[in-house]
């Protein structure tokens, strides 16, 4: 005799696919993965250096399997670029918001950046640059960039209009901060002595209040004292 199973007592077999929300996180963490591995790589061995090949194989993937997250290796160094940029713009951003006196913006812009150009996509803006991007992807790259100078020629400006900052050329102080902050991204290291944060306190300290040593103010004579104090 053949059984027969009402349709109803029939449960449907789970499904192996993830709904489509949670595949398309998944597929962002594992781009934003090809990302940092390709910056780190890149950092380490240099753009022309660095093959799709090397990205894959320290990804545990095919080469095949890069192609579903990227287009070509310039599309991950823009892409990198970019990630950098963009955190240095949103940072920046918010501080101008926040508003406050000049300087105190101008330390908070510093410290921003100084902490981006730290960080692997950072350090891809600064060891990689846009020489090795064709146009018109460098082009945009530059665009990018000048935002972020004009934040730091403004901050400038009005640090010297409010008193805060000695008279000075803006573009040229800006072009001095951000230099000296970039070149950070060139020598640190994460196993090194200092940390993000002491590197970075450090060098806005040495860049705003400079390295000479200045002579403390001349002690008031007693008698100049005694004297001011009766015409007060």
């Amino acid at each position: 005799m053949v059984r027969t199973v009402s349709p109803s007592s029939v449960s449907d077999p789970a499904s192996p696919w993830e709904p489509a929300g949670k595949r398309a996180r998944q597929r962002e963490l594992k781009r934003q993965a090809v990302l940092q591995t390709a910056a780190r790589l890149f950092n380490e061995r240099g753009f022309h250096a660095t093959s799709l090949d090397d990205i894959a194989e320290r990804l545990n993937v095919s080469k095949p399997t890069l192609y579903y997250y990227v287009e070509n290796k310039d599309q991950i160094l823009l892409e990198c670029v970019k990630i950098a940029l963009d955190l240095m713009q949103e940072g920046i951003g918010e501080v101008r918001a926040a508003g406050g006196s000049a300087v105190d913006q101008l330390r908070a812009c510093m410290r921003i950046y100084s902490g981006v150009v730290m960080q692997d996509f950072g350090m891809c803006v600064i060891r990689i640059g846009e020489d090795p991007l064709p146009e018109p992807l460098k082009t945009e790259l530059r665009r990018l960039k000048a935002t972020i100078d004009g934040q730091f020629r403004s901050l400038v400006e009005e640090g010297v209009a409010e008193g805060s900052l000695a008279p000075c050329n803006p573009k040229m102080a800006a072009f001095v901060l951000a230099g000296a902050l970039s070149w950070i991204g060139r020598w640190y290291r994460p196993d090194g002595d200092l940390t993000p944060d002491q590197i970075a306190d450090q060098a806005i300290e040495l860049l705003l209040g400079g390295v000479i040593r200045r002579p403390a103010p001349a002690a008031e004579a007693p008698e100049a004292a005694a004297t001011k104090g009766k015409t007060a």
